[in-house]
Parts: structure tokens; sequence; C-alpha cells
């Protein structure tokens, strides 16, 4: 092999079509970054990340007696079978050495007997197996990505926008779990406490005053001072998502409810910490927000944060220095 080497990928997220997903996280064209080039759709990449990935390849039973008239049925075995077979193309392609598997997703509590079961069958086929639990083979934060449609050049040059605006909370109306529930209480505690701040998402109730979805997050985010970001999860060493880079990289100061990888990976004073999800919660982010001044005072630690999030915790960068 010589470089750049060439990184493909595989991932369950069922609406990542885009084969230039990532190619923004570089200021080099096609997915360049030091030694490795991101090329998604590579057939014999030198390097192969899952990414989020759980659709290994099983031995499909035959249907049926009763369902092989239906037309219906043999088709969705038909297609099970072929995604089966360019799955198993796609891993045998490459040497499991150089086959990597990244967890992205929450480690809630109702699904760890599944996360537990996707890192076995991960390691058969992978050689580096990591994700943000205790119990994964090798347990690590998540290399950066961000939701903010600016170029990697855009964000790295860009100062801090006019900020005309107090505070956003982008978020969710999911419940599936007690975490998510637990965030949708607090969300309608804020809304009875009178706490000012705009909100956007996807699938919230009506009852909630939300100012609907969006197509980029940059424009909820850098009108803004603050920024609620509050994780789904926030019990252990590991998890830290995309909420807390997004609200850094168009200059918020993030009022963060996280574990403690945080702390781990970005400097004092780029965020704050938000004591609680009850009462005193609210209270806090109601005290915060009433004015700028924490904003101003953290400037320059959300500056560094911000290269930081850029050039080290970067998926790519991360990419390129374990193939090195």
């Amino acid at each position: 092999m010589t470089p750049p080497y060439t990184v493909g990928m595989l991932s369950s997220y069922r609406n990542l079509t885009q084969r230039d997903w990532l190619w923004s996280q570089s200021p080099h064209p096609l997915g360049r970054w030091g030694n490795i080039q991101v090329q998604a759709p590579a057939t014999q990449p030198d390097f192969l990340l899952l990414y989020n990935f759980h659709d290994f390849p099983t031995e499909l039973q035959p249907l049926p007696l009763r369902q092989r008239w239906r037309r219906s049925a043999r088709a969705w075995w038909r297609q099970q079978q072929t995604a089966a077979a360019t799955v198993r193309q796609r891993l045998a392609a490459v040497p499991k050495e150089r086959i990597l598997f990244l967890t992205r997703e929450p480690p809630f509590e109702e699904k760890e007997r599944e996360r537990a079961r996707q890192y076995a069958q991960a390691q058969a086929y992978c050689g580096y197996v990591s994700g943000p639990d205790d119990f994964a083979p090798t347990p690590d934060y998540m290399p950066a990505i961000w939701y903010c449609d600016r170029s990697f050049r855009e964000l790295n040059d860009m100062g801090p926008p006019p900020k005309t605006e107090r505070c956003s909370w982008i978020t969710s109306g999911i419940t599936r779990t007690a975490r998510h529930r637990l965030r949708m209480d607090f969300l309608h505690l804020l809304r009875e406490q009178q706490v000012p701040f705009a909100l956007y998402g996807r699938g919230l109730p009506a009852d909630v005053n939300s100012q609907g979805e969006l197509l980029n997050k940059a424009n909820a985010l850098e009108p803004y001072r603050y920024n609620l970001a509050i994780e789904n999860y926030a019990s252990n060493d590991w998890y830290v998502s995309e909420k807390l880079w997004d609200a850094l990289l168009a200059w918020c100061l993030p009022i963060y409810y996280g574990g403690d990888a945080a702390d781990r990976l970005l400097p004092p004073g780029s965020f704050l910490r938000l004591p609680s999800l009850d009462a005193a919660g609210a209270q806090y982010i109601k005290d915060v927000t009433a004015n700028g001044d924490a904003w101003y005072e953290a400037k320059d630690a959300i500056a560094e944060a911000r290269q930081i999030i850029l050039h080290k915790l970067n998926l790519l960068n991360w990419l390129s220095e374990f193939v090195t």
C-alpha cells in the first residue's frame, strides 16, 4: 500500500446514501486528510470503516412453505440475500486487521444486551472494535462529526457571527427510552417555568412551541449566544455527541448536560455544565442567559475548542492517525 490510503465505509444509517458524506470535514478535496482519502463506495479499499454498522451477514433460513407463493415475501427474501452477499464481498476485500468498527449510538441501559451482541459480531470481522461503553472491546469517545452545513474552510476561518439572540435548543420528540423521556420532561418543565429559549427540531409535540425542523443546524445556532446541548445519555466517561461540537463550531457557549468525556476533550471554560434536569437546572439557564456576560468571557475558550474539534477530534483526523 502507498498513501493516500483509501478508506471505504459501510453504515446502517438508512438515510446515509451521500457518497460525499464526511468530505465537508476536510479542507482538501474529495475526502482527503493527511495520508487517507475517504471513498465510501470503494469495493477494494485499503481500510474499511464500519460506522454504526450492525447489518452483518447471516444465513437466511428458507421461506416457510406458506409464504413461498407470496410475491412480496419472495422479493424480500431475495433482497436480503443480495444485501448479505454485498456485505460479505465488501468485508472479504479487506484484511480483518484493517477493518474498523465504530459505534455512535448512546449506551442506553435498555440496549446493553443488544450492544454486547453487536460488539461480539463485529469482533468476528474487524480488527478494531470501539464504542462509548465501558464493556466495549476498546472503550473510547466517538470521533467528532458535525451537522452544521458549512465547509471546513468556512468553519476554520470564521470569527464569531453576530450574536443577536439569547438561547436555542435543537432536539427531537423521541421518547423511546427512559433517558429520552427525561429530556422531554425537562423540556416541558422549561416551558412551564417560562425559561426563554427558541426551540427547533423534528417530531416535537404541539404544546412545546417548536419553531420546526431544520435543514441546516447552523441557522438555529449562529445567531444565538447560548445553546442547550443536552445529551440523551450522561452516565459514563465516554459518550459525547455532535450536540456539543455543533454548538461550539457555531460560536455558541453550550449549556451542556452530559458525561465526563467533554471535560477530557475540551479546554476549561469552553462550555457550561447544566447542573440538573429539574427546577434548579431551569433556574440556572434563566440566570446564565439573562445577559451575554458568560458568552463574552468564554470567547477565547470557545475559539480554542473549535480548533480542537476541527483539527484533532475530527473523524477524518482520527482515521488518519489510526492508519499511521
